[in-house]
């Protein structure tokens, strides 16, 4: 364990600094200062000997995470990244993206908060990666077995290091020009730079994964060949297919989904030209929706320097405080001030939207209500309407599944109840040696399960193509978080 006194005598939590909002308003940069050691090496300490460690629980990827504290607070941080490593193939993505579901069940933080677990882990491989521990590891033998990963994202990429380490032949197919998914285009540089992809893209290549991009499966190579040139294929698309939203005004012109506004500015960022970029330059932006995806949004509105931005929930205002109906371990859903809220813009609740409105076909703004609950049910409250001036609106929804036309038509994979791809709880579909990982086949999710499903599905698929595997399965299909959240 820790400092077997550390929650004692280090009883504040302290996470890195965010630099200025002046400052970093004006750049593209990540918003946090490097993590202090010494900080962190307190803030490690703080690990308890509780017995049984929730945070095991709270962490899909069953990070060893009292193991790697420990490690930190010796300040070893050869044996802590070994530690982290041994669960966590990406810790750099998980330790910037991850809402640490971890921490919620943390067992100190029942009564004091909760140890900062997220910026241990980050600070780990980040000093792993300064130190060049961080190293590829090449399989000892290949077994002659080949597999094709559909989709670069978090679940894929784990997936294909897993398998290629095994001894497998990987292809990664992704249809985008860049590797990474929503961590290449979805992801704005302010919360992760792309050089932490790009650093583990060539210790994958030098592990002998094969990266194929600017191919889209079902259209460049249908799903039949792809099944007839491997032994096995791992669908991890993701789920993609935005939550639109069905009020009049919808096909107005400056009303857009999120992702298409957002991949267009992370493309920018990374030099790449776009024509007729949606920009929030000098608009009047409003967002609908109240996650990451609208405070994405929000950042990159104002570094891009709109006028105003105001984003609009229809729920109620989460509480800062855990609520008693939702008691630790779960994951509670908490009002929080990220760095893009903290930067600009105003936040409004119980905002039903009831039109938008226009001139000329150009969006001018949103007519709204107050959200009033009827028996059970959000509805817009007579009497409160009213119009928001906008000149650019972003749909900030959700995702309602993966796009799945073009597989089901040729290879007439089931789907679930939801629309996702069907699996077994191995991750296998009803198709000889198909299988599905990631958000494809659970819906919108985390970062942390998708590389859980991915590490999970290797071995699956490991087992299939072997009929043994030694390689590490976190989870089952039907897994599910102690959480509000599915």
């Amino acid at each position: 364990m820790a400092d077997p006194r550390g929650f004692l005598k280090t009883t504040e939590r302290s996470t890195a600094n965010r630099r200025p909002v002046s400052v970093r308003i004006m750049d593209w940069k990540e918003v946090y200062d490097r993590r202090d050691s010494d900080v962190v090496q307190a803030q490690a300490g703080r690990c308890m000997d509780c017995g049984v460690p929730f945070c095991h629980q709270g962490c899909p990827l069953g990070n060893l995470i009292p193991e790697f504290n420990d490690a930190v607070w010796r300040k070893d941080g050869a044996t802590a990244i070994d530690r982290l490593h041994a669960t966590n193939n990406f810790p750099e993505f998980t330790g910037r993206l991850c809402p640490a579901p971890c921490e919620s069940s943390c067992v100190l933080a029942i009564n004091q908060p909760a140890v900062t677990i997220k910026e241990i882990e980050v600070s780990i491989i980040d000093e792993a990666f300064d130190n060049g521990w961080v190293q590829a590891h090449a399989p000892e033998r290949l077994t002659g077995k080949t597999v094709a990963v559909v989709g670069s994202g978090p679940a894929g990429l784990a997936a294909a290091q897993q398998l290629a380490r095994a001894g497998h032949t990987v292809a990664v197919f992704e249809r985008d020009d860049r590797i990474g998914g929503l961590l290449r285009y979805g992801i704005p540089d302010f919360k992760m730079e792309k050089q932490h992809i790009d650093r583990r893209l060539a210790q994958l290549e030098a592990e002998g994964v094969r990266f194929r991009v600017g191919v889209e499966i079902g259209t460049d190579i249908s799903w039949s060949d792809l099944r007839r040139r491997y032994d096995a294929v791992l669908i991890a698309t993701g789920a993609s297919v935005p939550r639109d939203l069905a009020v009049p005004g919808r096909n107005l012109s400056g009303v857009h989904f999120a992702m298409q506004y957002l991949t267009q500015a992370n493309r920018v960022v990374s030099g790449l030209a776009v024509e007729n970029q949606i920009s929030a330059k000098g608009k009047r932006v409003v967002i609908l929706g109240g996650g990451d995806t609208g405070a994405d949004c929000l950042g990159t509105a104002t570094r891009q320097g709109a006028k105003s931005v105001t984003t609009l929930a229809i729920g109620v205002k989460p509480p800062e405080q855990r609520p008693e109906t939702q008691p630790w371990p779960m994951f509670p859903n908490l009002y929080e001030v990220s760095s893009a809220h903290e930067e600009f813009g105003e936040r409004s609740y119980l905002s039903s939207t009831l039109e938008l409105v226009g001139a000329d076909g150009e969006v001018t703004g949103i007519k709204i209500a107050d959200t009033d609950f009827l028996d059970g049910k959000r509805v817009p409250k007579p009497g409160t309407e009213r119009v928001i001036e906008a000149d650019l609106v972003l749909l900030a929804l959700g995702f309602t599944g993966p796009e799945v036309e073009s597989c089901v038509a040729e290879i007439e994979i089931s789907l679930d109840q939801k629309g996702n791809f069907g699996r077994k709880d191995s991750f296998a579909s009803e198709l000889d040696g198909v299988f599905v990982a990631g958000d494809a086949g659970r819906g919108q999710s985390l970062i942390v399960w998708a590389m859980a499903e991915g590490r999970a599905a290797a071995a699956s698929i490991d087992k299939f193509l072997e009929g043994t595997t030694e390689l590490p399965s976190p989870v089952k299909a039907s897994d599910r978080p102690i959480s509000i959240y599915s």
